[in-house]
């Protein structure tokens, strides 16, 4: 990604070679040489994976507003995890189709409205990917899941102060829920636990 870098241009790293070692379903890791600003070669390790869309679906109930997630089991962590619905990029897949069939195949609701409210690098010290977040609304519910053969999930109506409460406490310990989150007020100016 090009990045008008200025007064920091100093700080650049310039690749000179890259070996892929790993390769996975999910995933390739490559060790990549580079030229420090300072002359020197080092090596390191990046992980290459699709891009991921992240979909915040909002829907209004009698109780006020809430969000709808996905409950399931996440194997780096070894516990259950409380989130909103996404994952990887199909081939040939844009942000919003990805977002989009996300939110239908794990949670059986159609987004009326659905518009990007932000990107992050999920980890840039150690990943070349994006994650892109979407905010949905207007949901229109489906006949059912459409889950892949290794997913298991559940889908659950969660209010907003109640994902705000929980943040860093499980079920609420994926990183990129916080982010969501954050997102989500920025878009929406609704306030903290709302």
């Amino acid at each position: 990604m090009e990045n008008d870098n200025g007064p920091a241009a100093h700080l650049i790293w310039k690749e000179t070679g890259r070996q892929e070692v790993y390769r996975c379903k999910v995933l390739s890791i490559r060790d990549t040489t580079c030229l420090s600003p300072e002359g020197e070669t080092a090596v390191f390790s990046v992980i290459d994976a699709p891009d991921w869309a992240i979909v915040i679906p909002v829907i209004e109930t009698e109780g006020g507003r809430e969000f709808v997630m996905v409950r399931q089991w996440r194997h780096g962590s070894q516990e259950l995890s409380l989130e909103f619905p996404g994952g990887g990029f199909e081939p040939g897949e844009n942000a919003l189709e990805a977002a989009a069939r996300e939110l239908q195949e794990e949670t059986a609701y159609a987004p009326g409205k659905i518009r990007k409210i932000g990107e992050f690098s999920p980890n840039p010290a150690l990943m070349s990917n994006r994650v892109h977040f979407f905010l949905a609304e207007d949901l229109k519910p489906l006949e059912s899941q459409d889950l892949d053969k290794d997913e298991f999930v559940d889908v659950e109506l969660v209010s907003a102060a109640e994902v705000f409460q929980g943040l860093g406490r499980p079920p609420y310990m994926h990183a990129l829920m916080a982010s969501a989150y954050t997102l989500y007020l920025q878009a929406t100016g609704h306030r903290i636990g709302s």
